[in-house]
């Protein structure tokens, strides 16, 4: 499977689907009853709206291809040659807490590679899209990467992981200040991804991501020009965790830098 025959309709669905994922995790944000969680272990949040978003997600892929398999962060799964990843909440912790900086994450691939990818910001409203070699969109506007070529102008989002030592993430940290870099750190890998795509951030960066986290993300950040890591680019990739980079181009070389284990730039297509 990779023709236009096979793409152009989920393309189609995945626009609508993620808009009804969106309001629905809208719909939890807005009706959600504080300190009500539950902790999948530390620092790491589960609530009602994660598990009814991606139920519903999976109902809806399974009910129009149901050909197709399904990898969730919830409700795990087995990838196949044609899978779709969902991360119904991305940034869980920020939901819980009433912060309003999360998304909802679907993405399609085919033998472990985006194809289709769309990140929905339910309270902002913005919905990115793309499509490999289509370009991406932000409320069906094109967006592009950042044109910062100069370390001491740029913004790093530095994302965390507690499976990452303490001492490898100060050392990333290091590695960036010395270079003349602002860091960030905003809770949500999606949104981050989202923003080097368009262009808000400058790189986003992390230790140990799941494929759920950041493969949408990555393929934004290709398709609007900017340059990624070599990881997740195969099968397997899908169900381990990795080191993630995504760049704007004229700095990815100095970000690559960073003293991550396994980090490596993916060769410009």
């Amino acid at each position: 499977m990779n023709t236009f025959n096979d793409i152009e309709p989920r393309a189609n669905f995945l626009n609508t689907l993620i808009k009804k994922a969106s309001a629905r995790a809208l719909e939890g944000y807005l009706n959600r009853e504080a300190g009500s969680y539950d902790l999948k272990g530390p620092q790491d949040f589960l609530t009602e709206t994660d598990l009814a978003v991606e139920t519903m997600i999976r109902d809806e892929i399974s009910r129009h291809f149901p050909e197709d398999a399904i990898l969730g962060e919830e409700g795990g799964g087995t990838p196949e040659s044609a899978t779709w990843i969902i991360d119904p909440i991305d940034g869980t912790a920020n939901f819980a807490r009433g912060i309003p900086h999360f998304c909802v994450i679907i993405c399609f691939c085919i033998d472990g590679k985006a194809q289709l990818a769309a990140i929905a910001q339910p309270v902002s409203q913005e919905l990115y899209f793309a499509q490999r070699g289509r370009g991406v969109t932000k409320n069906n506007q094109p967006i592009s990467v950042a044109t910062t070529s100069d370390m001491t102008q740029a913004h790093v989002e530095l994302g965390w992981s507690q499976r990452a030592t303490t001492q490898a993430y100060l050392t990333a940290q290091d590695d960036l200040l010395k270079q003349g870099a602002s860091i960030r750190r905003g809770g949500s890998g999606g949104l981050g991804l989202a923003w080097v795509a368009e262009g808000r951030t400058d790189a986003y960066l992390e230790i140990s991501m799941n494929s759920w986290d950041c493969i949408a993300g990555m393929l934004m950040v290709e398709e609007a020009g900017g340059q990624v890591g070599t990881w997740p680019n195969s099968l397997p990739d899908l169900l381990e965790t990795g080191p993630v980079l995504a760049s704007a181009p004229a700095i990815a070389t100095c970000v690559c830098q960073v003293n991550f284990p396994n980090l490596a730039l993916k060769e410009p297509s």
